[in-house]
């Protein structure tokens, strides 16, 4: 394992490592994946990918592009998206990753917002990006993969100054749950610190040096995939496993051919993979351990069990990337309690209530964040591109402010409550979303849940609870599926926090990265009471013995 703290770019340690070896595997693409994008299925070498890179470093620098330009890329995660981005990288050049879900209105805002004047792009979404481009005033050039780079329409706007840590290194949007996206400026300095730190990880997580095999369908425009998953393998050397995206019928074949030895997943993918029948094979692989966020408490332990490896729980977000992550990588990690870990020296951590005064133990409060040291902004964001008063809001009282509850046991660990904005304030009580979708998707005719506010004349704020049933429920028995989930609820929560209105859905409003819409969401919960399949079961919310 090469010590990263001596270099300044991405580049720059992609290059070491592939000169250290170059002979071994660096990326691996498995069948599923090689049939979706229509590309070779098996291993690119460390000195292939270095050659591939250089390759495209010189034809960037011919056409004149430099330190302070912006490139897009809309490559989904194929290893091109790579090779760019480590090419661009060597000459100061911010990528930024465009998510291929993203349909037109969406394309406008990103392409005028990051006046990127160039993207690489799948050839049948050229056309797309150019239309948006016209619309958003931008002068803009598309290329495949594997065209030609045209003539940059400008001089690189920092072409006199060093690259170096502190260098935008890409620019990520955030998922857009609410409101519009915020382009979140990332240097070098961001990027190197997760590879770093994900490679010195011990315990449960221990890292191998050049032995791991990471496989991810995590999309590269997210920030788990593009710094987590990526820079432990340029940092620790080792393979990375990029597949296009989650397939729960063939992600344990997937794993099996790819030799992977960490996974990373979200937390419906465990909920996906216990819902197969249970099969000889589910330990037949060389996983050692996985690495994400959000696994269902009911399913953590059944999951690991089954499948006889761990699921560590962390916490970050696009913002603090390794600065401030929190990880259960040490025993206990108390799974099934929404555990993610205990504070590490490196970060400074507040627990707030509405009052901005700190909390008690095992009291909810926003969690606040900052790196230990002199430089509290240390390997965080740079910033929200083009919004000075959100960085100032975020920043406010020189800590970050995550947006999340989090609650502090006596013992010191973390545990998970909600996002801020996900409260339900019914009748004076604050009520999580994720706390009551937890209850109701233990429901045996529940395949997943989703809950928001929608407004009640008395009471504020009611629960509404968007239901998605399994295919063996009878929809002909809505009412008293909708009762029944309900009694569910009561059994195990405080009345007032059991649904007020039940409605059968087709679909949650996803992100791309599986991610609830809570925005959409919320406007869904503003106007599905009254209608057919919305269940009013607000007379059923009643104390229940022994409850104040």
């Amino acid at each position: 394992m090469q010590d990263s703290t001596v270099f300044g770019t991405v580049h720059q340690v992609f290059a070491a490592t592939a000169k250290r070896t170059p002979q071994t595997e660096f990326l691996f693409t498995e069948s599923v994946t090689a049939a979706a994008y229509g590309i070779p299925a098996g291993a690119i070498r460390w000195g292939e990918a270095a050659a591939e890179v250089e390759r495209l470093r010189t034809a960037y620098a011919k056409a004149g592009y430099g330190h302070g330009h912006r490139v897009g890329l809309l490559l989904e995660n194929r290893p091109a998206f790579l090779f760019h981005w480590f090419a661009l990288n060597a000459l100061g050049v911010s990528v930024v990753p465009i998510n291929a879900e993203m349909r037109s209105a969406e394309l406008v805002y990103l392409i005028g917002h990051s006046e990127i004047g160039l993207a690489v792009t799948l050839p049948e979404r050229a056309n797309d990006l150019r239309t948006a481009a016209a619309q958003a005033g931008v002068p803009f050039e598309t290329m495949g993969p594997d065209d030609a780079v045209p003539s940059a329409k400008s001089a690189a706007p920092r072409s006199h100054e060093p690259i170096g840590a502190d260098t935008e290194c890409g620019l990520l949007y955030t998922s857009g749950t609410t409101g519009r996206p915020k382009g979140c400026i990332l240097s070098n300095a961001y990027f190197l610190r997760a590879g770093e730190w994900y490679a010195a990880l011990d315990g449960v997580c221990s890292i191998r040096p050049n032995a791991e095999r990471v496989i991810t369908p995590l999309p590269l425009n997210h920030m788990n995939a593009m710094a987590f998953s990526t820079m432990v393998v340029l940092v620790a050397g080792g393979c990375l496993v990029q597949l296009d995206r989650f397939h729960p019928k063939t992600w344990l074949a997937s794993a099996r051919e790819s030799g992977a030895t960490i996974v990373h997943y979200l937390g419906v993918m465990p909920a996906m993979l216990l819902s197969a029948p249970p099969s000889a094979a589910d330990r037949d692989h060389a996983i050692r351990w996985g690495f994400g966020a959000g696994v269902d408490r009911k399913n953590h332990a059944p999951f690991e069990e089954r499948f006889g490896f761990p699921l560590v729980e962390a916490w970050a977000m696009t913002e603090t990337g390794a600065a401030a992550c929190i990880m259960a990588t040490r025993e206990p990690r108390l799974v099934g309690t929404s555990c993610f870990g205990r504070q590490e020296n490196f970060v400074q951590i507040r627990l707030v209530g509405e009052d901005g005064s700190d909390v008690g133990t095992d009291a909810p409060g926003e969690l606040l964040v900052r790196s230990a040291g002199e430089d509290p902004k240390r390997y965080f964001f740079s910033g929200y591109l083009k919004d000075e008063e959100a960085t100032r809001e975020a920043w406010a009282g020189g800590w970050f402010h995550t947006g999340d509850l989090v609650r502090r046991d006596a013992q010191g660990n973390f545990f998970f409550v909600d996002r801020k904005k996900n409260v339900i304030r019914r009748s004076g009580e604050n009520i999580s979303a994720v706390e009551v979708e937890s209850v109701l998707n233990q429901h045996p005719a529940v395949k997943t849940s989703a809950v928001a506010a929608t407004p009640d004349a008395v009471r504020g704020d009611e629960v509404l609870a968007c239901i998605v049933m399994r295919e063996d429920a009878d929809a002909a028995q809505r009412e008293q599926i909708a009762a029944s989930i309900v009694q569910h609820a009561l059994a195990q929560l405080a009345y007032y926090k059991a649904p007020g209105y039940v409605a059968f859905v087709d679909a949650l409003p996803l992100t791309p990265s599986q991610k609830i819409q809570r925005g959409q969401l919320r406007e869904m919960a503003q106007s599905l009471p009254g209608q057919g399949h919305c269940i009013d079961t607000r007379s059923m919310k009643k104390r229940q013995a022994g409850q104040a």
